[in-house]
């Protein structure tokens, strides 16, 4: 990937992380969600289309992504988060288990890059360690695409 498209995978990201917050506030449908958001945006087709992809997945596994951060948040459950932390690794679970395009370091990078600039420096010291416990268990590897075999 370029750096152009690093960057722009970054936005989306975050834009997606804006997206999941504004949700734990002002639960809406998906369309009036996504409606207003973009009214003050300007994402390309391909930005868009994965920013709702990832939302609308993480929203449908919502119950067992904060099940798997309840447990791996030593004494934290996931409504006790901070709300930014919990958007931030919403994310980052949903894209560990169920993206198998994203490398889970990636996933891990990245929601401590916003967990950093987001919420404080602290926060990303939580969200690494909690995090990398979670990808420790999975079953696939943690820095390369997990690709189907004879690709």
């Amino acid at each position: 990937m370029d750096s152009a498209s690093v960057q722009g995978r970054r936005q989306t990201r975050e834009w997606i992380i804006q997206m999941l917050f504004q949700l734990d506030f002002n639960p809406v449908a998906l369309e009036e969600l996504f409606l207003d958001f973009w009214e003050e945006r300007s994402p390309s087709a391909r930005e868009r289309a994965f920013a709702e992809e990832m939302v609308a997945g993480v929203m449908a596994e919502r119950d067992a992504v904060d099940e798997q951060l309840s447990r791996y948040a030593k004494n934290w459950d996931s409504d006790r988060l901070g709300a930014v932390d919990r958007a931030v690794m919403r994310l980052a679970v949903y894209e560990m288990v169920h993206c198998d395009e994203t490398p889970p370091v990636v996933a891990i990078n990245e929601a401590v890059h916003f967990a950093k600039d987001l919420s404080s420096f602290q926060s990303g010291r939580f969200v690494n360690g909690v995090l990398d416990r979670i990808r420790k268990e999975l079953d696939r590897p943690a820095r390369t695409p997990n690709r189907p075999a004879g690709e």
